[in-house]
């Protein structure tokens, strides 16, 4: 990617560093981290990290701007997961792409997933900075950054802060989820509640009266939603409130926009970064080549039934009334980009968004792999793989 740098970093690695990184990120994020974390960070040009951050806001305009797919997405919404009072655009938007080698040789990204949802804003920043400070990127390139759009740790935090409390008190604003301290995210939860002051909650310890709800005896303000539907359903919760009742409460990262903005957005885009992708019930014909496509369920995730090269039989024993919630979409043939003491390994890109009047990049998530996805079922026993951050250096 930028390959002085990468042949300096790799020349100045040792398993020390490693031991240390690890050591210092479970020490900092307060838990026992259960995903791998890569051996090194990302360095990604600033131009090519420029065209993914501007991707992610043309994609999005897209969708905003397009009458059919507002109906189309409202229509989307199941209604036992509707809730009231949804906000005019996302508080958090996540842009997915992996590389591929266009024709001239020059790497094109190429959208893998959208979602309007929060992502791990709290370890991610945590990650970049203890990159940052164990491996001494100052001594590769002082002016390195994880941050986009001119922020720099302070202020991104302060835009966190700013958005995800909205004016209210640390105390009154919960971060929700399911299970919270069961999850692989903990280290993102609890980091973020050290540098917010905001407590965890399960959405089962939540207890409503009347139209306000309450954790531990104090009133909740606001929600920073991270509640997966999908889980919801999974484990079959029952929460002491509907999601559909209107409550007295503000939501960071209104829960509609778990639905609207996602794979269910993928159809919809005409864009030179998205691949083809058509909704499973709308096609006439299968295609011949299957093994060029991929089949994905709309609202999953971390990979969760993703099928890579699908067969007829397969596609076929999903049920009429299930299809609906499945799209196929031709396969990219993302390329290996980073070199490593383990061979060549592929990245996958993702820039999050933060809705500040407009739709603001603020810093990335980068997964590296060598299997044939990113998720830790395809890259198990394999090293210099894994949950990354990436750094680039601002043009002037």
């Amino acid at each position: 990617m930028i390959p002085e740098l990468r042949k300096r970093f790799n020349e100045r690695w040792n398993p020390q560093l490693y031991s240390e990184l690890l050591r210092r990120l479970e020490q900092d994020s307060g838990t026992h981290i259960s995903f791998r974390c890569s051996e090194t960070p990302i360095f990604l040009p600033d131009a090519l990290l420029s065209k993914m951050a501007r991707y992610g806001q043309e994609l999005y305009q897209q969708l905003e701007e397009n009458s059919g797919y507002i109906q189309a997405s409202d229509a989307a919404i199941p209604p036992r997961f509707r809730v009231p009072n949804e906000t005019a655009h996302p508080l958090f938007l996540q842009a997915d792409f992996g590389l591929v080698r266009a024709p001239d040789g020059i790497l094109e990204p190429k959208l893998v997933e959208i979602q309007g949802f929060p992502s791990i804003y709290g370890f991610q920043a945590l990650l970049a900075s203890t990159y940052h400070h164990v491996y001494r990127l100052t001594d590769l390139d002082s002016r390195m950054t994880p941050f986009l759009d001119g922020l720099d740790e302070t202020s991104y935090w302060e835009l966190l802060r700013r958005v995800i409390l909205n004016g209210h008190a640390p105390e009154q604003v919960v971060l929700l989820e399911i299970e919270p301290y069961e999850q692989k995210t903990l280290p993102d939860f609890l980091f973020t509640q050290k540098r917010l002051g905001i407590p965890i909650a399960c959405i089962t310890q939540v207890e409503r009266r009347g139209r306000k709800l309450y954790f531990n005896g104090v009133e909740i303000k606001r929600i920073y939603n991270r509640v997966i539907v999908d889980e919801l359903i999974r484990k079959n919760i029952r929460p002491s409130f509907q999601l559909t009742e209107d409550l007295d409460l503000e939501w960071a990262g209104h829960p509609n926009w778990f639905f609207r903005i996602s794979k269910f957005s993928l159809p919809w885009f005409r864009h030179p970064c998205v691949p083809e992708t058509w909704f499973l019930d709308r096609l006439d014909k299968l295609p011949d080549d299957l093994g060029n496509y991929v089949l994905k369920p709309l609202y999953s995730f971390a990979g969760l039934g993703v099928s890579i090269g699908p067969t007829k039989e397969e596609i076929e024993a999903i049920p009429e009334n299930r299809r609906p919630d499945f799209i196929l979409q031709r396969k990219m043939n993302f390329v290996p980009t980073i070199e490593t003491p383990s061979g060549p390994t592929k990245i996958e890109v993702r820039v999050m968004y933060v809705w500040d009047g407009t739709l603001k990049p603020v810093t990335t998530v980068l997964r590296s792999g060598r299997g044939k996805m990113m998720g830790v079922d395809f890259n198990k026993n394999l090293d210099w793989v894994g949950a990354s951050a990436g750094f680039c250096i601002p043009q002037q």
